[in-house]
């Protein structure tokens, strides 16, 4: 097996994987702000939310749901700014991706990665990370 990367590109897909792993776990995870609310432990992410509350028709009455969702809307994401915040970080993290499985693909195919895709993929996946900052 053959590969197009040196040494160095090897470490640079090794490292890419793993950053564009860590960014996506981090942006399906629901723990971005932790807090309380009537005296539970509440957190949230940008589509996913752990103890939220919610209306009890039969009760009139505010409960907290003491469980892990997403939203069921992207309307349903609280704010302007985490609706562009998900879909932001979630291209950021699919940039990352993409370098990251052509690199792990340099590994194992010769003549895959020049100079220059060596470079514009570098390129991308600066652009994936500024999300991540």
């Amino acid at each position: 097996m053959a590969s197009s990367l040196t040494c160095t590109g090897m470490i640079w897909a090794l490292v890419s994987l793993l950053s564009a792993a860590a960014s996506c776990v981090g942006f399906f995870m629901p723990y971005w702000l932790l807090g309380s609310q009537m005296n539970k432990p509440v957190s949230f992410g940008t589509f996913w939310r752990c103890s939220y509350p919610i209306r009890d028709e039969e009760r009139q009455a505010t409960v907290m749901l003491e469980q892990c969702g997403r939203y069921a809307s992207f309307q349903g994401i609280p704010s302007v700014e985490w609706q562009i915040c998900t879909v932001v970080t979630g291209v950021g993290c699919g940039l990352l991706l993409l370098v990251a499985l052509t690199a792990l693909l340099g590994c194992c195919i010769s003549e895959l990665i020049s100079r220059t895709i060596g470079r514009a993929a570098g390129g991308i996946q600066f652009l994936g990370e500024i999300p991540g900052s």
